[in-house]
């Protein structure tokens, strides 16, 4: 099933928040999902061990260079679907995890930083795709956005996407409160207090709509070199 993954070689671009809200928003329709947390920093790791999770969502923190691969196989094969939160640099589990991914998303801010180390995921991609042979999927989502306004550098940072033809979601990541009290509390925007909560239900129908954009472009390729490649050498 799909294997989504979450990538910008600058820490701090919203990946952990993007893939979290994705995760949970997939729990919610029913689909299980494993989650692979090779961030240092084990956020998701550690809203896994916070109340609410749901029994859907699995998360998988212990990943190596040489293991990653394999691991991603097998968990597609066992799970509807795969969401891997990577660190924010370059190396070889961003590398292998990007080779075998449906979709890959780079989540960038309103920021020439941000947008400098999406660019360089982007440039890693291209250079996987001629060693794997097909065309990795990708996309930017804008995060931590303003709801109100568009800032000088964020309507930069969007002009140069525009330019560049990158494929960015309609859909931006809001920043709200709700987002960062899931890591607070843990589970889901539906298990949070709206009495408790500032705007919850916006934040929600963002995570929804942000959700349904990902999902649509996270397509399977069975004929995949990769696949057959990791499944043969099992």
């Amino acid at each position: 099933m799909p294997v989504i993954s979450f990538a910008n070689a600058k820490g701090g671009a919203g990946k952990t928040t993007a893939a979290l809200l994705l995760a949970t928003e997939v729990a919610e329709r029913g689909k299980s999902v494993t989650i692979f947390d090779a961030d240092p920093q084990k956020w998701i790791s550690k809203w896994y061990e916070l109340p609410n999770r749901s029994s859907r969502i699995s998360v998988i923190s212990e990943i190596s260079p040489a293991s990653i691969t394999e691991q991603i196989t097998d968990a597609a094969a066992a799970t509807d679907y795969v969401i891997v939160d990577l660190e924010g640099t370059e190396n070889l589990v961003v590398a292998n995890a990007l080779s075998v991914s449906d979709l890959v998303v780079v989540p960038i801010q309103g920021s020439s930083m941000d947008a400098r180390g999406g660019a360089k995921i982007l440039t890693l991609i291209g250079k996987l795709e001629k060693i794997v042979r097909h065309k990795i999927q990708h996309c930017v989502v804008l995060t931590r956005t303003n709801a109100a306004v568009t800032t000088r550098a964020m309507k930069a940072v969007q002009d140069f996407l525009a330019v560049q033809g990158i494929d960015v979601l309609s859909t931006p990541i809001v920043e709200r409160a709700a987002y960062r009290d899931l890591f607070e509390f843990g589970g889901g925007l539906g298990d949070q207090c709206p009495k408790q909560i500032t705007n919850l239900d916006k934040a929600k129908e963002n995570a929804e709509m942000f959700a349904a954009e990902v999902l649509e472009r996270a397509i399977v390729i069975p004929q995949k070199r990769w696949y057959h490649i990791f499944k043969k050498a099992s």
